[in-house]
């Protein structure tokens, strides 16, 4: 697991000690850079790039991609991980 922000180092640190997120989180990322490449939206008023998550096959393709303007709709760890149970036990036959 990864994360971006378009936060300063010192806004993007904040919110690691804040939450004791414990993988590696990058900062200072362009929005509209970002959001050219993965197709997330962004907003011009606030600067900000919405929340953008994906889960990745093991060949590093992308399984499921969710783009989200608001808290609803946003992938949660037990969607996640209920996912790759499923496709899991789906490759197993």
């Amino acid at each position: 697991m990864v994360a971006a922000s378009v936060d300063s180092e010192e806004d993007a640190q904040k919110t690691i000690d804040e939450c004791g997120i414990t993988f590696p989180v990058g900062y200072g990322a362009d929005y509209q850079d970002v959001s050219k490449l993965t197709g997330g939206f962004y907003e011009e008023r606030r600067q900000i790039l919405h929340s953008t998550g994906y889960v990745l096959r093991p060949d590093g393709t992308i399984a499921v991609g969710v783009y989200s303007s608001g808290p609803i709709g946003r992938l949660v760890w037990q969607d996640v991980l209920n996912l790759v149970q499923f496709q899991k036990k789906a490759a197993a036959g």
